[in-house]
């Protein structure tokens, strides 16, 4: 007995086609994250004033890391970098779900669906590879510090971001072509508000219990692997802040490493709670709450962190507010 189903279409976005009994439809529904209500609307202006947020402050770090001179070392090569991947994360996610609350509706292609798909699951991967060469940068500016700039070369660096970018593109191609693979069938629902893997394959009208197996052991090793290196570095960095014979270097030693380890931990607190549960714990509020902490929180409070808790980056701050004072100042 065969079900109607609908499948990846050759039609265009926004048409249906008849084949057979199988009904082929070219879109999704997201349900979104927000309902019309006096408290869902107070939720949804908190996050986009949380999205402006971490473009402008993402931004910001960006433009100052990259105009003052005394910031052109490897850490700040490394947090430019990942203040770029946090801007188009959280612009992957959020323009859409506003678009689709205003609107009153989130139909999305397959199409839309698929580069969604890639572009989160790549950044994803992206962030947790570069977090982890982070680590090891820390590690070799403390523990070997008369090394530091032979080790952390520009082209070693170079070779770790690229690096971070060809796991993370090809984690994302990955799954989004064999996520769209399959047939889909009944409710075109999805319950969320972007197209989350685990959500898209509710719907599917084959057996995904292979698939999401390898999924998940997929996100196990993609978040592991880079945690294990900064768990190493890190525990080499203590030893050798333990060694030091200054209180004032081991002041400092903690300073500069305290900020990438709140970072460290919102990212993989937030990732490894939605992506190293099995899909039977899993339930689609919890879900969704899970994803708008590391798709908006974790983007706007990174540079926060990074700025607030570090002295160089501050003071690049001020600098650049002295270069370009506002426009009352100069009248």
């Amino acid at each position: 007995m065969q079900s109607s189903c609908f499948q990846i279409p050759p039609p265009t976005a926004g048409t249906m086609a008849w084949a057979g009994n199988q009904t082929l439809i070219s879109h999704f529904v997201l349900l979104g994250l927000f309902m019309h209500t006096p408290l869902h609307l107070l939720l949804f202006s908190i996050i986009m004033v949380m999205f402006l947020v971490a473009l402008s402050g993402n931004g910001l770090m960006i433009l100052v890391i990259n105009m003052d001179s005394r910031l052109h070392n490897p850490m700040y090569f490394f947090l430019s970098w990942l203040s770029l991947m946090d801007l188009m994360m959280i612009s992957t996610i959020v323009p859409r779900m506003a678009a689709d609350f205003l609107r009153g509706r989130g139909s999305i292609s397959f199409t839309g669906c698929g580069l969604q798909i890639l572009f989160f699951v790549t950044l994803l991967g992206d962030e947790c590879f570069l977090l982890a060469f982070m680590a090891y940068d820390r590690y070799v500016a403390i523990s070997n510090p008369l090394r530091y700039s032979v080790v952390m070369n520009r082209r070693v660096c170079w070779l770790m971001v690229g690096g971070s970018w060809l796991f993370g593109l090809v984690d994302g191609l990955i799954q989004a072509v064999f996520t769209l693979s399959f047939p889909y069938c009944g409710s075109q629902e999805i319950d969320h508000f972007f197209c989350d893997i685990p959500a898209v394959l509710k719907l599917a009208c084959a057996d995904t219990s292979l698939y999401e197996t390898m999924i998940y052991v997929c996100c196990v090793l993609m978040l592991l692997l880079p945690f294990s290196v900064i768990s190493a570095s890190y525990l080499w960095i203590l030893v050798a802040i333990l060694r030091m014979h200054s209180a004032e270097s081991r002041r400092k030693a903690f300073a500069t490493c305290s900020s990438h380890v709140a970072v460290v931990t919102l990212f993989y607190g937030a990732a490894m709670i939605t992506y190293m549960r099995p899909q039977i714990y899993h339930s689609s509020k919890q879900d969704k709450v899970v994803s708008a902490f590391y798709t908006v929180i974790t983007p706007m409070l990174n540079p926060l962190i990074y700025s607030l808790r570090n002295k160089e980056v501050t003071a690049a701050l001020r600098k650049l507010m002295g270069r370009y004072p506002c426009s009352g100042e100069q009248g």
